[in-house]
């Protein structure tokens, strides 16, 4: 069920790469999602209960999303803005759920890297030499793939600990209802009877602002079909996070198989894909649709990406949107396509 050989002799490897003088730095990629708070965590307490080492967790970005930050704070995680530290005041640098070069990370470009645990597909592998990295792009959540870690090493989970692996594991793969494998289920029950259902209640059903709602009304006034593709527009975010919900939320649309989202915050435009089309493979198509122009990548069924240097001038989002718009027909050989409002 679970690789306990693999897991066994790569957690042996970075667990031999830390001795007790040591001061240790986990970066997430930026605005990080429960699985890259999970995991940070999953890799802190690792290291803490083997070699006595309380790490530093750290992120560019923001926490935006209501359901992670309650997440952050009935776990109590303590975490880090990557802008404060210096990294070069830390003996070994760990990556977990991302990969240098990739876009999706604060970390300025040319700082040495230790150790990468990802879920993701390969990228950017000539960024990563002499990385010890533990990259498996068929996990559904890299939780995981630390779950196995802590199996591996016989180290008996806290509650806290299992409660935000659980939760990570069930967000990444939506209930084991995409993208997952048997060591995603395997853990994903093995944490289930050690979760706190009461934090994972608090987690869920985190109350919202009254922006979160105004957020939604956007993307539906603004949100278009092209055949089976839809296409909405938040224009101007306070946070990333809003971009991915609403395109998770709206894949669920009848007759639609793809979903693309968009929304500015600072100068950056972030974009999510969803699909649920087997004959698709979202990280390659929104590669392909920001080639040039940006950064991006992500597994089959889901994708995000980012575009640095835009307008947050309502005029220039509409442009950069009907840019994407004929990229992804193109990409998809749609011609002669009727746009249609959602609503």
């Amino acid at each position: 069920m679970l690789d306990t050989g693999r897991s066994l002799d790569f957690s042996n490897k970075l667990l031999d790469k830390i001795t007790a003088e040591d001061r240790i730095l986990i970066i997430t990629h930026d605005n990080p999602d429960p699985d890259a708070l999970a995991s940070a965590y999953a890799l802190s307490y690792l290291i803490e209960m083997t070699r006595g080492i309380k790490s530093v967790i750290a992120c560019g970005g923001v926490v935006g999303r209501r359901e992670n930050r309650t997440l952050i704070d009935k776990i109590e995680i303590q975490i880090r803005r990557i802008e404060e530290l210096d990294l070069n005041e830390f003996d070994l640098v760990c990556m977990v759920d991302a990969q240098p070069g990739t876009g999706n990370s604060s970390m300025a470009a040319g700082e040495t890297l230790d150790v990468v645990i990802d879920h993701h597909p390969i990228r950017n592998e000539s960024q990563m030499p002499n990385v010890l990295c533990d990259i498996r792009p068929e996990y559904g959540a890299c939780a995981t793939i630390l779950f196995e870690y802590l199996q591996a090493q016989n180290i008996r989970l806290s509650t806290r600990l299992a409660t935000a692996m659980f939760y990570a594991i069930r967000s990444e793969t939506q209930d084991l209802g995409r993208e997952w494998v048997a060591p995603d289920r395997h853990a994903y029950l093995e944490l289930l009877s050690l979760s706190n259902n009461r934090i994972l209640f608090d987690i869920a059903q985190a109350k919202v602002p009254r922006s979160y709602f105004s957020s939604f009304d956007t993307a539906l006034q603004s949100a278009h079909t092209y055949n089976d593709i839809l296409v909405f527009n938040l224009y101007n975010i306070d946070h990333s996070d809003t971009v991915a919900e609403i395109a998770d939320f709206l894949l669920r649309t009848e007759g639609i198989g793809l979903v693309l989202g968009m929304g500015c915050t600072g100068d950056e435009e972030v974009l999510s894909l969803r699909t649920d089309r087997e004959d698709v493979f979202a990280g390659r198509v929104i590669r392909r649709l920001v080639e040039g122009i940006g950064t991006a990548g992500g597994h089959g069924m889901i994708a995000g990406g980012q575009i640095k240097g835009v307008s947050d001038e309502r005029q220039a989002q509409v442009e950069l949107e009907e840019k994407l718009v004929g990229r992804l027909l193109e990409i998809f050989e749609y011609k002669d396509v009727q746009r249609l409002p959602l609503i």
